[in-house]
């Protein structure tokens, strides 16, 4: 890596930042179209830091490459913000009370897809 970085005197400025999310997720609780601007604005950050500065501080050799590996096996794998299916949004549909037949939401939904 080219510099080292200590990341538990950076960890105070991460918790506030974690923390301000987490406030404005709660403001936002029933709101579906501000939670997934959020989610969409924080799936641009993670891939603009990892396909830019992330990558661009990636070890250039073997000792700073295995403390990397070292870290990611301790701490957990690489960061990765899931993306929710279709599926998972009809599950959701299907577990609401509706007067239509679950099969034509179902049919429904791959004809508009379909369409578009």
């Amino acid at each position: 890596m080219s510099r080292d970085v200590n990341v538990e005197s950076e960890l105070p400025d991460f918790e506030k930042i974690v923390s301000s999310i987490q406030k404005l997720a709660e403001a936002s609780k029933g709101d579906s179209i501000k939670l997934l601007a959020l989610l969409r604005l924080l799936e641009g950050l993670h891939r603009d830091i990892c396909e830019g500065l992330f990558q661009e501080s990636l070890p250039d050799n073997r000792q700073a490459l295995y403390a990397l590996l070292r870290d990611i096996e301790a701490e957990g794998g690489w960061p990765y913000i899931r993306r929710l299916g279709l599926q998972s949004l009809i599950v959701n549909l299907h577990s609401e009370p509706s007067s239509e037949d679950p099969e034509s939401i179902t049919s429904k939904t791959k004809s508009e897809t379909e369409a578009s």
